[in-house]
């Protein structure tokens, strides 16, 4: 208990008289590390002493903890707390402190793992995505989308019963969809939706389903291909966002080196994220692309100011740690690798500050691309360096090839040229 900062002495009292007890040190220790501040360590403490005294109460054993308890104290004991002050009975209070007292438990070997969910559904899933996976290079995100359409699918179907795939009928998916676009009837949303199913329904039919009935049933928003205009920045534009990381913005050199990655590069969000220190070849002037879209290993070549915005961002602002990861949280917990969300916020973040709206990741690759055939590139040199996979990808940008589309325009009818 040396490391466990001043708490009230009724909240002592029931730390030191629960289960919890041995591990009070060991949950100080993990919210250290994790560069807490220490009102913020303070908070934790007091929502886990309130979760402790309800364990005495109930005679609940460390080994027994899961997410399931956790959520009947939530849910069931905190609407109808009564304990003595200082605890508190807003929800919102606890789910942090007790989701990193549940890290430590479970780090220790007091708490059992997380069992994965089984049962047929659970295993359909799974399979399913090893199809997406090994079969179609999807990336994890777009599997994890295609997965919540596809759960939800087979759970209005078949919850309370046999998964067999054969007994979803055409009218059962035209109820599903109807339900879903009630909730969420956004085109976006319809648009993923039939993109999941009709996923599903391919692997199904290497599964040797008859899918056809079923995938008739499947529309979505109209959508002309190409019809949009890629949004790239002018060169004013990108001159404003890259010298808007000045000292006043938090992590200055990290969010320019972020910049850097997607304007130079090309790189996506996700593809930001996952670079990691082994992944720079300092010498050679490369980086490597482990973790693409296409699940494919790339090796660009590291443009200059690229690799000196990196080696300025590792050397004067990257904080010490243990992390492979290249661009790693400043904030609690600070030993953890900065995220997809962490990433398109910096973007967006500088898009706000010089006044534009468009901030996506994607809007530095069209600027990228755009700038490719300025200089006179191919539209296959383009699909090579965003790295598609097929040149069907980046015709949408020639619609912005003015040169190469007047050499091909035809005379207005009736004019003299």
């Amino acid at each position: 208990m040396s490391s466990v900062p001043s708490l009230p002495a009724g909240c002592q009292t029931w730390l030191l008289n629960s289960p919890l007890a041995p591990h009070l040190d060991a949950f100080a220790a993990h919210l250290a590390d994790g560069g807490y501040s220490a009102q913020t360590t303070r908070n934790h403490f007091l929502g886990v002493a309130h979760f402790a005294r309800w364990m005495t109460q109930c005679a609940l054993p460390v080994s027994l903890l899961d997410e399931q308890l956790l959520q009947q104290f939530l849910n069931v004991h905190l609407s109808h707390c009564s304990c003595p002050p200082p605890a508190v009975s807003d929800p919102s209070k606890h789910r942090s402190s007790l989701g990193h007292l549940m890290v430590i438990l479970r780090k220790c070997g007091a708490v059992a793992e997380v069992s994965p969910a089984v049962g047929p559904i659970p295993d359909e899933l799974r399979r399913f995505d090893e199809y997406m996976r090994n079969a179609r290079g999807m990336s994890e995100g777009t599997r994890r989308g295609c997965l919540r359409w596809v759960q939800r699918l087979l759970l209005h179907k078949f919850a309370g019963e046999a998964f067999v795939f054969a007994k979803l009928q055409p009218e059962d998916l035209r109820k599903f969809i109807a339900i879903q676009l009630d909730l969420l009837g956004s085109v976006s949303n319809a648009t993923s939706l039939a993109s999941a199913l009709r996923t599903y329904f391919g692997y199904r039919t290497i599964c040797g389903d008859p899918v056809h009935g079923l995938l008739g049933v499947i529309s979505a928003p109209a959508h002309w291909r190409l019809a949009s205009l890629p949004r790239g920045l002018r060169p004013d534009e990108v001159d404003r966002l890259l010298a808007s990381f000045d000292s006043s913005v938090p992590s200055a050199l990290r969010g320019y080196a972020i910049i850097r990655c997607a304007l130079d590069l090309g790189l996506r969000s996700n593809e930001v994220t996952n670079l990691r220190l082994c992944d720079i070849d300092w010498k050679a002037g490369t980086v490597t692309l482990k973790q693409t879209k296409s699940s494919r290993v790339d090796v660009l070549p590291l443009p200059a100011a690229t690799g000196q915005a990196l080696a300025d961002y590792v050397q004067n602002e990257r904080p010490k740690t243990s992390n492979p990861f290249i661009f790693v949280r400043l904030l609690p917990p600070r030993d953890a690798q900065l995220g997809v969300h962490g990433i398109r916020a910096v973007i967006s973040n500088a898009f706000r500050r010089i006044g534009l709206s468009h901030g996506r990741t994607h809007a530095l690759r069209h600027t990228m691309a755009c700038r490719l055939l300025d200089h006179g590139s191919s539209l296959k040199e383009v699909a090579d360096v965003l790295r598609h996979r097929s040149l069907n990808t980046s015709l949408i940008y020639a619609k912005l090839d003015t040169p190469r589309l007047a050499a091909v325009a035809l005379a207005w009818p009736g004019s003299t040229t």
